[in-house]
């Protein structure tokens, strides 16, 4: 059951900061940032990037953005500091030196194939857009009325689900295909595999998300932003109170010695 006690919340977060390696990892878009209708005006609230900014700075401690975001949205919107690892796509695309995402032949031809359905889908409806992702597509109907999304994401379901070696993702306003199956777990093992994390904050108000959290454990702490059912294990309202989370954890990082 998720907690929405503030207590119980500021214990988890003092456990958490006495980890030898922390990894604090958070989604962008209604977690550090308040939902908007365009997403390229999307930005983290101020208050959130400061405490980003210490945390990145404090000893034994690494901060990554994990988003469905491909990594050049995530990277021109971020305003982050570089030493902020970026994870794209749902895992798919990574910030570091020498990463490269590829598709193999067989995936270029099935996104391809996923492409010419899903614009197809979208074509002459008014608040409907699709974004261009490296290994699929996100179809946005946050724009739109009630019946054209049913009228899109029907069209989309039947067109798209004809195809072989497609997978979906369905998201708050947004219904996603890839021609991988990667999620935001595998973006959070392999971050914590590199960075070799004890300890891990997972933070995200999406559906999505929840596979960021199914990649926690013992000693990590998992938190949802806003309503709907989660596995994770304290809630916060909103991007307001991400950001107090934040900055109560770069205090208790530094006060217990790892600054």
């Amino acid at each position: 059951m998720t907690s929405e006690d503030p207590r119980a919340l500021s214990d988890a977060l003092g456990r958490l900061a006495t980890t030898p390696r922390l990894l604090v990892a958070l989604d962008f878009d209604g977690t550090l940032a308040p939902e908007v209708d365009a997403p390229l005006e999307a930005r983290a609230l101020p208050e959130a990037l400061a405490a980003i900014s210490r945390l990145a700075a404090a000893e034994s401690t690494t901060v990554a953005l994990v988003s469905g975001r491909d990594l050049a949205s995530l990277s021109a919107i971020s305003e982050t500091p570089d030493e902020v690892l970026l994870v794209g796509s749902h895992g798919i695309e990574l910030r570091m030196d020498g990463h490269e995402t590829s598709l193999t032949p067989d995936e270029v031809a099935a996104r391809a194939r996923l492409s010419d359905a899903v614009h197809a889908a979208a074509a002459g409806h008014e608040g409907v857009f699709v974004e261009e992702k490296p290994a699929g597509l996100a179809l946005h109907t946050r724009l739109a009325d009630d019946e054209t999304t049913e009228t899109v994401l029907a069209e989309a379901r039947r067109t798209v689900g004809a195809l072989d070696g497609i997978h979906a993702r369905t998201g708050k306003n947004v219904l996603e295909y890839a021609v991988r199956s990667t999620g935001k777990n595998d973006g959070i093992d392999r971050l914590r595999d590199i960075v070799g994390a004890t300890g891990v904050l997972y933070a995200g108000d999406d559906v999505t998300d929840e596979d960021g959290f199914a990649a926690l454990g013992d000693g990590d702490l998992a938190v949802k932003v806003g309503p709907g059912e989660s596995r994770a294990g304290h809630r916060v309202a909103d991007p307001q109170a991400v950001a107090r989370l934040l900055a109560e954890l770069a205090d208790l990082r530094a006060h217990l010695g790892h600054s």
